[in-house]
């Protein structure tokens, strides 16, 4: 034993025994780092038990960081309290966001601390003193022992003092930054552990550990340069916008949180429809419906945003598992600059934080003139945590009120929130009257209970949809509203409440009748008297050659409305978009449905030839190749003044 100058006696450990105390504590810290999660540390380490090479790929890079501190400060546990207290509050805060927005913390995230700073304090957050307790005392004791040890030189003279310490650092951290750009990067390996939805990523996140996806994430969210691509040539596509050829008519888009019609399927026993207002505008003469694919299940509201509103395509950016908003960082074409361009007014609702997904900023540079978000909403009414969707309604007719008064049409777009999951019985309150589930096949009560709640949501998204007709078929101003779902709902891990439905969207794809039944949502476009006597209705309708089955690609959806408005010739992007739409009006990753409704697998698709107006498979793959690469340019260099 020695003692240093406060008498406190140190014990002096050999490297050897220095490095172990770092794996030791390297595995004590991994593990305090699962317990924050959300979930249950017993049901993290019951998948690791299953797959034990999640173990390593957890506690090696909290050992690398920690390895490198002890490096520097040169003392295994002063370097532990350091990084048990960064790691710990890392998954607190995804413990958190997960429960506010059911969204893991990712790298990039950093990026948006001034705008994450800011939503806090106005954010109902409930924090988890007692995990955090545990983790400052965890952090203490380390610092504690920190006190009566110290690392013993280092046995190779030459490597003693700073500048072995330096490099024993730089080497922890390359060896670190290798491993994430090889190991941590493989969506191969990261694809093949096994999850009960590998679709919903804090499930993803809960279940793999956070260490390993926080780590994965850092190579996530990538655009790939399409082969094939030049600038130039996809310069020269881009051409020459030319506005004023559409129909001054009020456009209202409304993107509803959930929105879908599996409670249409035969299982289901109603008394009273749940979707009256949906049905009814199937049979209306002004009204165009359908399915639109979507890009995600059970999530990716923004991606959906993003489909429709660019008519980029976000399965398409990259091979990899990418976020749209997430890679946004300039100023992008879009509906909204069409719109604009023709003298619109251009807005965007969201009851919810500006900040999330970036929004405010992805809004900006895709031309909105208008963005607001609950921070800037009076009066909010809440149905649980959640704003409703009666309100938004309001706020959009109040929107067309404004854009009359001041002699201007209107192009909207609505995000709605209110049938955002989780579907549990206290989403609205105990005493809320949910819709009584009665069904031809046999529910378990966390299914009853989930399909409940979503329908009670659902109901109140229909009755939007109801009350939106009315005020809008009273008013002497042209309106299209365009309705529509951004996926289908989350019920329950490995899709518990599809498999207990018997439904195709819990089958393996190649066995489905339908393989798009996972990314199918309904769409309505519906005008009112005017705004059909100013387009033509019939005639436009007619003119967009849609589909039989009335199923398009989110990604076509938007350009749809813009032919349909008389703006198919304005911007040489969209027109593209909306030929591309007429001979595949649903291109979903590696998966073509031709006019017909007949889908086909690439490869397949490769080997029919031409005949009529289908120009033959090997065309159609060519113009979709034309369509990645025109939207790699399109996010990367297009320019507008």
């Amino acid at each position: 034993m020695k003692k240093n100058q406060l008498s406190i006696p140190r014990l002096s450990l050999p490297w050897w025994a220095s490095l172990l105390a770092a794996v030791l504590t390297a595995g004590a810290i991994t593990l305090l780092a699962l317990w924050c999660q959300p979930n249950a540390l017993r049901s993290v380490l019951a998948v690791f038990r299953d797959q034990p090479l999640l173990i390593v790929l957890n506690a090696l890079p909290v050992g690398l960081v920690l390895l490198a501190l002890t490096f520097l400060m040169r003392n295994v546990f002063f370097a532990g309290a350091v990084v048990n207290t960064l790691v710990c509050l890392l998954s607190i805060a995804n413990r958190i966001k997960i429960e506010v927005r059911d969204e893991p913390v990712f790298p990039r995230d950093f990026a948006l601390l001034k705008e994450v700073g800011s939503a806090v304090g106005d954010y109902d957050i409930q924090f988890p003193w007692g995990v955090i307790a545990v983790v400052a005392a965890c952090s203490l004791a380390l610092a504690a022992l920190g006190l009566f040890t110290k690392s013993a030189p280092f046995p190779v003279a030459r490597l003693r003092g700073w500048p072995g310490s330096l490099l024993g650092a730089a080497a922890s951290a390359a060896v670190l930054a290798a491993l994430i750009l090889t190991v941590y990067a493989s969506n191969d390996l990261y694809n093949s552990f096994r999850v009960s939805n590998a679709y919903y990523i804090p499930s993803v996140f809960n279940e793999l550990g956070f260490p390993y996806c926080f780590c994965h994430q850092f190579t996530t969210y990538p655009v790939d340069r399409p082969e094939g691509f030049d600038r130039a040539e996809a310069e020269s596509w881009a051409g020459t916008v030319t506005p004023g050829q559409g129909k001054d008519v009020n456009v209202i888009m409304v993107m509803n949180e959930a929105f879908s019609d599996i409670t249409d399927s035969d299982v289901f026993l109603w008394e009273e429809d749940p979707l009256p207002n949906l049905h009814a505008l199937r049979s209306d003469p002004h009204a165009v419906t359908g399915s639109v694919v979507v890009p995600g299940f059970a999530g990716g509201t923004a991606n959906t945003e993003f489909d429709v509103l660019t008519g980029i395509q976000t399965n398409a950016l990259s091979a990899a598992t990418t976020s749209s908003f997430r890679v946004v960082n300039r100023d992008l074409n879009s509906l909204f600059r069409v719109f604009d361009a023709d003298g619109y007014r251009t807005s965007f609702f969201h009851p919810g934080d500006d900040w999330f997904y970036n929004r405010e900023n992805v809004y900006a540079w895709m031309g909105a003139e208008e963005t607001v978000f609950a921070d800037q909403m009076e009066n909010l009414e809440y149905k649980g945590r959640w704003v409703t969707d009666d309100y938004m309604a309001g706020m959009i007719e109040a929107a067309l009120d404004d854009a009359a008064e001041a002699g201007e049409p209107l192009f909207h777009y609505t995000t709605t929130i209110q049938n955002h999951m989780s579907y549990t019985a206290d989403k609205y309150g105990a005493d809320y009257p949910y819709p009584e589930i009665r069904t031809t096949v046999p529910l378990s009560g966390e299914v009853r209970t989930m399909l409940s709640v979503y329908t009670a949501g659902a109901m109140d998204g229909d009755a939007m949809l109801g009350r939106l007709v009315e005020n809008f078929s009273e008013r002497e101003e042209p309106v299209v509203l365009v309705f529509f779902g951004d996926h289908l709902p989350y019920l329950g891990d490995n899709q518990l409440g599809y498999v207990e439905l018997q439904s195709e969207v819990a089958v393996a794809e190649e066995d489905r009748t339908d393989v798009l039944c996972s990314y199918k949502t309904p769409y309505v476009i519906w005008a009112n008297d005017a705004a059909a006597e100013a387009l033509d209705w019939e005639n436009a309708v007619k003119a967009l050659d849609l589909p039989e089955n009335g199923t398009l690609s989110a990604s076509f959806l938007g350009a749809a409305v813009l032919e349909l408005t008389g703006r198919a010739d304005e911007d040489p992007w969209f027109r593209f978009l909306n030929d591309l739409r007429r001979v595949t009006p649903v291109v979903q990753k590696k998966t073509y449905m031709l006019p017909d409704g007949v889908c086909w697998k690439d490869s397949d698709l490769a080997l029919l030839p031409a005949e009529g107006d289908f120009p033959g498979g090997e065309a159609v793959l060519d113009l979709t190749a034309q369509w990645r690469q025109w939207s790699y340019y399109n996010l990367r260099y297009q320019e507008f003044s």
